[in-house]
């Protein structure tokens, strides 16, 4: 589901401020064809709910469960998702682009 980034950074104070669990994903670098720009966010509450986009198709789906890790642990994560990767086809990056996400906790 996507969102104007403000809407996203309100949706992640207001999680946080109900009690659920918040983490915030955000595209920090892209390198060949990649379908979201640098500082593109996804938030994601504890039950798997999210608002946003850092990418699509599989990806998506990668981020949250990891981000789900991430409000457990407490403690940020850099993913990488790339067509060098042998997941790249799985996670939807056949277009040849690679992307690097760092989630944290919110909150």
């Amino acid at each position: 589901m996507l969102g104007r980034d403000e809407d996203i950074l309100k949706a992640a104070e207001e999680w946080s401020k109900a009690g659920r669990g918040v983490a915030l994903a955000t595209v920090v670098e892209t390198w060949g064809s990649a379908p979201r720009p640098v500082g593109s966010n996804l938030v994601i509450d504890s039950d798997g709910n999210f608002l946003g986009s850092v990418s699509g198709g599989c990806v998506e789906g990668a981020v949250v469960t990891e981000a789900i890790d991430v409000i457990d642990s407490g403690k940020p994560k850099v993913l990488e998702f790339g067509v060098a990767d042998e997941t790249a086809w799985q996670v939807g990056l056949s277009c040849g682009g690679t992307i690097r996400v760092y989630v944290e906790k919110v909150g």
